[in-house]
């Protein structure tokens, strides 16, 4: 950095002189001394190994040399002032790149309200938006090829080396039946109380489901439809295939034929949100960052 500020001084320096045909011209206009126009001047000189200026009893004018290296000096500049005009937007929001990452369900809710906020506040930076499972996008940002990502990282589990865990919210479970099953009508339901249903899960490890916490406490319950979809998962409850696990934040997007019923306080599992990022987030991403908190403690008074 200190190499280009000195070169683009001498550029600068070249340029003053060409455009003013006068070293104590360009001097005045830029600030400094003659003599350190002068010096400038001759440094450039010196790194080219050519007169770039021919000395005149009054004044000075390009040389040849000069003349060809002139448009070279204007691009430089050009060049310089366009990099420090894109790194000054980074730092004030008023352009760059976010690249969010986000689990599915947290993007029902919590991310799309926070873009929201976001793009209002900010509508010069662009963030592009990626969904996945939590586990991909914290090797994404721990590979800095996302910037922020929502995620519910398991508990027993470090973060990767470099990503912060920055806790949003817990999210409850709800449970989906079909509207004529005997419990939909519920205020709220123990999960004892559905042990000899079917559930329709994402994936046969239960420990990698939304029955994560359950399972810790001991849950084991039966498992009798695997659906990885959520349009599939709730098209069989519909159906009176079996009943499963509804994330709070996705209540609002669940069809009308299925029914959610809150799981009792006793016995209601919560997923952790958090945003992963790394040590140094970029501006967006702290920007954003602190939307995501602003949301989830909106979203938090709203859940059951």
């Amino acid at each position: 950095m200190a190499l280009m500020l000195v070169t683009h001084g001498l550029y600068e320096a070249f340029l003053a002189v060409a455009r003013t045909g006068s070293f104590t011209s360009a001097a005045q206009s830029l600030g400094y001394t003659q003599s350190a126009i002068s010096r400038q001047v001759r440094s450039l000189e010196e790194d080219w190994g050519a007169e770039l200026f021919e000395r005149l009893p009054r004044g000075v004018r390009l040389t040849e040399a000069g003349r060809v290296l002139l448009p070279h000096a204007e691009a430089v500049r050009d060049r310089l002032a366009a990099a420090r005009a894109e790194l000054t937007a980074l730092r004030t929001l008023d352009g760059g790149l976010l690249r969010l990452g986000a689990f599915s369900s947290a993007a029902a809710a919590l991310v799309p309200r926070a873009q929201a906020a976001f793009r209002k506040r900010h509508p010069g930076v662009t963030v592009t938006r990626v969904e996945g499972p939590s586990v991909k996008h914290l090797g994404l940002v721990a590979a800095g090829e996302e910037d922020l990502a929502v995620v519910s990282p398991a508990t027993d589990t470090a973060p990767p080396t470099g990503v912060m865990l920055h806790h949003l919210l817990d999210e409850p479970m709800l449970v989906a039946l079909e509207l004529g099953h005997p419990y939909a009508g519920r205020r709220n339901v123990r999960l004892a109380d559905l042990a000899g249903e079917e559930w329709i899960v994402g994936n046969e490890r239960l420990e990698d489901t939304l029955f994560r916490p359950a399972v810790a406490a001991g849950l084991r319950p039966r498992t009798g439809l695997l659906a990885h979809d959520w349009i599939a998962k709730l098209g069989a409850v519909a159906a009176g295939l079996g009943v499963t696990l509804v994330p709070a934040l996705a209540a609002a997007s669940v069809r009308p034929d299925v029914a959610l019923v809150t799981i009792h306080p006793d016995d209601v599992p919560y997923r952790r949100i958090c945003a992963a990022a790394p040590g140094a987030p970029t501006a967006a991403a702290t920007a954003f960052l602190a939307l995501l908190r602003e949301t989830a403690d909106e979203l938090r008074a709203e859940l059951p």
